[in-house]
Protein backbone atom coordinates (compact mmCIF):
# COMPACT_ATOMS: atom_id res chain seq x y z
CA UNK A 1 0.00 0.00 0.00
CA UNK A 2 2.79 2.61 0.95
CA UNK A 3 4.49 1.65 -2.09
CA UNK A 4 1.24 2.45 -3.81
CA UNK A 5 0.66 5.52 -2.44
CA UNK A 6 4.65 6.59 -3.26
CA UNK A 7 3.95 5.63 -7.38
CA UNK A 8 0.66 7.96 -6.77
CA UNK A 9 2.71 11.09 -5.88
CA UNK A 10 5.47 10.45 -7.96
CA UNK A 11 3.12 10.64 -10.74
CA UNK A 12 1.63 13.50 -9.81
CA UNK A 13 4.88 15.72 -9.48
CA UNK A 14 6.55 14.17 -12.99
CA UNK A 15 2.68 15.68 -14.54
CA UNK A 16 3.11 18.95 -12.65
CA UNK A 17 7.09 18.62 -13.85
CA UNK A 18 6.76 18.49 -17.55
CA UNK A 19 3.40 20.94 -17.96
CA UNK A 20 5.84 23.97 -17.07
CA UNK A 21 6.38 24.00 -13.32
CA UNK A 22 9.55 22.40 -13.03
CA UNK A 23 11.93 25.29 -12.51
CA UNK A 24 8.92 26.78 -9.41
CA UNK A 25 8.10 23.62 -7.93
CA UNK A 26 9.19 23.17 -4.75
CA UNK A 27 8.62 19.32 -4.01
CA UNK A 28 9.82 19.39 -0.09
CA UNK A 29 6.76 22.13 0.16
CA UNK A 30 3.89 20.45 -1.52
CA UNK A 31 4.63 17.10 0.67
CA UNK A 32 5.15 19.25 4.07
CA UNK A 33 1.86 21.22 2.95
CA UNK A 34 -0.15 18.29 2.40
CA UNK A 35 0.37 16.91 6.12
CA UNK A 36 0.37 13.66 7.21
CA UNK A 37 -3.70 12.81 6.80
CA UNK A 38 -3.92 12.55 3.68
CA UNK A 39 -3.30 9.42 0.84
CA UNK A 40 -0.01 11.01 0.09
CA UNK A 41 0.96 11.21 4.29
CA UNK A 42 4.06 8.64 5.43
CA UNK A 43 5.95 8.95 2.25
CA UNK A 44 9.22 6.91 2.05
CA UNK A 45 11.15 8.59 -0.17
CA UNK A 46 14.15 10.91 -0.27
CA UNK A 47 14.98 14.15 -2.45
CA UNK A 48 17.91 12.38 -4.07
CA UNK A 49 15.51 9.01 -5.05
CA UNK A 50 12.98 12.17 -6.35
CA UNK A 51 15.59 14.09 -8.48
CA UNK A 52 17.04 10.36 -9.83
CA UNK A 53 14.10 9.62 -11.23
CA UNK A 54 13.41 12.90 -12.61
CA UNK A 55 16.57 12.69 -14.43
CA UNK A 56 15.74 9.74 -15.57
CA UNK A 57 12.37 10.27 -16.72
CA UNK A 58 13.76 13.11 -18.79
CA UNK A 59 16.05 10.52 -20.54
CA UNK A 60 13.20 8.42 -21.32
CA UNK A 61 11.53 11.45 -22.95
CA UNK A 62 8.63 11.43 -20.40
CA UNK A 63 9.42 14.85 -19.33
CA UNK A 64 9.83 17.09 -21.99
CA UNK A 65 9.58 20.78 -22.71
CA UNK A 66 11.37 21.60 -19.67
CA UNK A 67 12.79 25.53 -19.29
CA UNK A 68 15.02 25.06 -16.23
CA UNK A 69 15.76 21.92 -13.78
CA UNK A 70 13.80 21.70 -10.85
CA UNK A 71 15.48 24.13 -8.21
CA UNK A 72 15.44 21.37 -5.64
CA UNK A 73 17.48 18.97 -7.98
CA UNK A 74 20.14 21.49 -9.36
CA UNK A 75 22.78 20.65 -6.43
CA UNK A 76 21.94 16.74 -7.94
CA UNK A 77 22.45 17.14 -11.09
CA UNK A 78 25.56 19.52 -11.03
CA UNK A 79 26.81 16.68 -9.25
CA UNK A 80 25.74 13.70 -11.67
CA UNK A 81 27.62 15.93 -14.55
CA UNK A 82 30.31 15.96 -12.71
CA UNK A 83 30.40 12.75 -11.55
CA UNK A 84 32.42 9.10 -12.28
CA UNK A 85 29.01 7.65 -12.71
CA UNK A 86 28.03 10.45 -15.92
CA UNK A 87 31.46 9.38 -17.26
CA UNK A 88 30.39 5.82 -17.17
CA UNK A 89 27.19 6.46 -18.60
CA UNK A 90 29.06 8.10 -21.64
CA UNK A 91 31.51 5.23 -21.71
CA UNK A 92 28.79 1.96 -21.80
CA UNK A 93 26.92 4.57 -25.17
CA UNK A 94 30.46 4.84 -26.67
CA UNK A 95 30.86 0.83 -26.09
CA UNK A 96 27.10 -0.18 -27.40
CA UNK A 97 28.36 1.80 -29.98
CA UNK A 98 31.00 -0.03 -31.24
CA UNK A 99 29.26 -3.22 -30.07
CA UNK A 100 26.75 -2.37 -32.54
CA UNK A 101 29.22 -1.96 -35.44
CA UNK A 102 31.36 -4.92 -35.05
CA UNK A 103 27.89 -7.27 -34.88
CA UNK A 104 25.69 -5.51 -37.95
CA UNK A 105 27.66 -3.47 -40.12
CA UNK A 106 30.03 -4.31 -42.95
CA UNK A 107 31.56 -1.32 -45.19
CA UNK A 108 29.52 -1.19 -48.75
CA UNK A 109 32.58 -0.05 -49.96
CA UNK A 110 30.79 2.69 -52.13
CA UNK A 111 31.76 5.29 -49.37
CA UNK A 112 28.44 5.83 -48.65
CA UNK A 113 27.94 4.45 -45.37
CA UNK A 114 28.07 7.36 -42.63
CA UNK A 115 27.11 7.95 -39.50
CA UNK A 116 26.28 11.21 -37.16
CA UNK A 117 27.46 13.14 -34.10
CA UNK A 118 25.45 16.40 -32.57
CA UNK A 119 28.15 19.02 -31.17
CA UNK A 120 27.15 20.04 -27.85
CA UNK A 121 27.33 17.31 -24.95
CA UNK A 122 28.01 14.67 -27.37
CA UNK A 123 31.51 15.70 -29.24
CA UNK A 124 32.13 19.10 -26.78
CA UNK A 125 31.33 19.58 -23.41
CA UNK A 126 29.00 22.55 -22.19
CA UNK A 127 29.08 21.21 -18.35
CA UNK A 128 32.00 23.74 -18.34
CA UNK A 129 29.49 26.71 -19.25
CA UNK A 130 26.40 25.66 -17.10
CA UNK A 131 28.82 24.77 -14.10
CA UNK A 132 28.95 28.36 -13.95
CA UNK A 133 25.37 28.97 -14.94
CA UNK A 134 23.82 26.78 -11.99
CA UNK A 135 23.66 23.43 -14.30
CA UNK A 136 20.33 24.23 -15.99
CA UNK A 137 18.59 25.79 -12.85
CA UNK A 138 17.93 28.95 -14.32
CA UNK A 139 16.87 29.69 -18.30
CA UNK A 140 19.34 29.76 -20.88
CA UNK A 141 20.54 33.03 -22.27
CA UNK A 142 21.02 32.38 -25.59
CA UNK A 143 23.32 35.39 -26.35
CA UNK A 144 25.66 34.60 -23.06
CA UNK A 145 25.73 30.92 -24.45
CA UNK A 146 26.67 31.43 -27.99
CA UNK A 147 29.45 33.88 -27.10
CA UNK A 148 31.03 31.19 -24.66
CA UNK A 149 30.93 28.39 -27.72
CA UNK A 150 32.54 31.55 -29.35
CA UNK A 151 35.49 31.18 -27.30
CA UNK A 152 36.45 28.14 -28.41
CA UNK A 153 37.14 26.42 -25.24
CA UNK A 154 34.99 23.16 -24.78
CA UNK A 155 36.61 20.31 -23.58
CA UNK A 156 35.93 16.82 -25.23
CA UNK A 157 33.25 14.71 -24.38
CA UNK A 158 35.17 11.79 -22.67
CA UNK A 159 35.22 8.64 -24.55
CA UNK A 160 33.03 10.23 -27.69
CA UNK A 161 36.34 11.19 -28.98
CA UNK A 162 37.69 7.28 -29.33
CA UNK A 163 34.25 6.60 -30.81
CA UNK A 164 34.78 9.32 -33.04
CA UNK A 165 37.99 8.09 -34.62
CA UNK A 166 37.15 4.16 -34.02
CA UNK A 167 34.22 5.20 -36.39
CA UNK A 168 36.14 6.70 -39.08
CA UNK A 169 38.97 3.89 -38.72
CA UNK A 170 35.71 1.73 -39.86
CA UNK A 171 35.59 3.08 -43.26
CA UNK A 172 32.28 5.45 -42.30
CA UNK A 173 31.99 9.19 -43.26
CA UNK A 174 31.44 11.16 -40.38
CA UNK A 175 28.72 13.86 -40.31
CA UNK A 176 28.57 16.35 -37.71
CA UNK A 177 24.93 18.15 -37.65
CA UNK A 178 24.47 20.78 -34.99
CA UNK A 179 22.07 23.42 -34.46
CA UNK A 180 24.96 25.97 -33.74
CA UNK A 181 23.96 29.07 -35.74
CA UNK A 182 26.05 29.28 -39.23
CA UNK A 183 28.20 32.40 -37.81
CA UNK A 184 29.89 29.81 -34.94
CA UNK A 185 31.47 27.91 -37.89
CA UNK A 186 35.37 28.78 -37.86
CA UNK A 187 34.90 29.04 -33.93
CA UNK A 188 33.30 25.18 -33.68
CA UNK A 189 35.90 23.86 -36.35
CA UNK A 190 38.65 25.46 -34.38
CA UNK A 191 37.21 23.78 -30.65
CA UNK A 192 36.83 20.54 -32.77
CA UNK A 193 40.35 20.27 -34.01
CA UNK A 194 41.85 21.30 -30.28
CA UNK A 195 39.52 18.74 -28.65
CA UNK A 196 41.27 16.22 -31.20
CA UNK A 197 38.53 16.19 -33.28
CA UNK A 198 39.56 15.71 -37.46
CA UNK A 199 38.34 14.23 -40.63
CA UNK A 200 35.09 14.67 -40.68
CA UNK A 201 33.37 14.60 -43.99
CA UNK A 202 30.93 17.90 -43.43
CA UNK A 203 29.84 20.49 -40.37
CA UNK A 204 26.23 20.85 -40.68
CA UNK A 205 25.05 24.18 -38.55
CA UNK A 206 22.02 25.81 -38.63
CA UNK A 207 21.94 28.58 -41.65
CA UNK A 208 19.67 31.58 -40.53
CA UNK A 209 16.92 30.54 -43.11
CA UNK A 210 16.62 27.43 -41.00
CA UNK A 211 16.43 29.58 -37.74
CA UNK A 212 12.48 29.40 -37.02
CA UNK A 213 11.92 25.49 -37.43
CA UNK A 214 12.38 23.34 -34.26
CA UNK A 215 15.56 21.37 -33.85
CA UNK A 216 14.42 17.88 -34.14
CA UNK A 217 12.64 19.47 -37.81
CA UNK A 218 15.52 21.23 -38.68
CA UNK A 219 17.75 17.91 -38.42
CA UNK A 220 15.38 15.38 -39.48
CA UNK A 221 15.72 17.83 -42.60
CA UNK A 222 19.35 17.78 -42.86
CA UNK A 223 19.35 13.80 -42.38
CA UNK A 224 17.26 13.87 -45.35
CA UNK A 225 19.45 15.61 -47.45
CA UNK A 226 22.04 12.91 -46.56
CA UNK A 227 19.83 9.82 -47.39
CA UNK A 228 19.01 11.64 -50.78
CA UNK A 229 22.39 11.80 -51.76
CA UNK A 230 22.88 8.30 -51.25
CA UNK A 231 24.03 8.05 -48.04
CA UNK A 232 23.60 5.18 -45.57
CA UNK A 233 22.80 6.37 -41.35
CA UNK A 234 24.10 3.51 -39.70
CA UNK A 235 23.92 5.52 -36.34
CA UNK A 236 23.30 8.88 -35.07
CA UNK A 237 24.47 10.27 -31.31
CA UNK A 238 23.00 12.93 -29.21
CA UNK A 239 22.03 14.04 -26.29
CA UNK A 240 18.70 15.35 -27.06
CA UNK A 241 15.57 13.42 -28.35
CA UNK A 242 15.32 16.46 -30.77
CA UNK A 243 18.51 15.41 -32.28
CA UNK A 244 17.87 11.53 -33.00
CA UNK A 245 13.91 11.56 -33.81
CA UNK A 246 11.97 12.72 -36.80
CA UNK A 247 11.08 11.36 -40.18
CA UNK A 248 14.67 10.48 -41.19
CA UNK A 249 16.74 8.45 -38.82
CA UNK A 250 19.56 6.18 -38.66
CA UNK A 251 19.76 1.99 -38.07
CA UNK A 252 20.37 3.22 -34.81
CA UNK A 253 20.19 5.58 -32.01
CA UNK A 254 22.54 6.30 -29.30
CA UNK A 255 21.74 9.09 -26.23
CA UNK A 256 23.95 9.82 -24.31
CA UNK A 257 22.79 11.80 -21.25
CA UNK A 258 22.02 15.43 -20.52
CA UNK A 259 19.54 16.79 -17.74
CA UNK A 260 20.89 20.25 -17.85
CA UNK A 261 18.23 21.49 -20.53
CA UNK A 262 15.67 20.31 -22.86
CA UNK A 263 15.84 21.44 -26.54
CA UNK A 264 13.19 21.33 -29.13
Amino acid sequence: MKTMRVLEVVLVLFSLSSTGFAGEWNLLSYITNKGEDNKYGNLDFSLKNYCESWRMNVELNNIRGFEVVPRECVTYIGAYMTSTQYKVDVQLAAEESVLFLTDDFQLSGDGNDAWVFDVDDVLLSTVPYFKMHDFGGSKIDKKSFEEWMKEGNAPAVEHIAKLFHHIRGRGLKVFILSSRPEYLREATIENLIAAGYHGWSDLILRSEEDDSSCAEEYKAKERTKLVHDGYRLWGIVGSQWSSLGGYTTARRIFKLPNPMYYVY
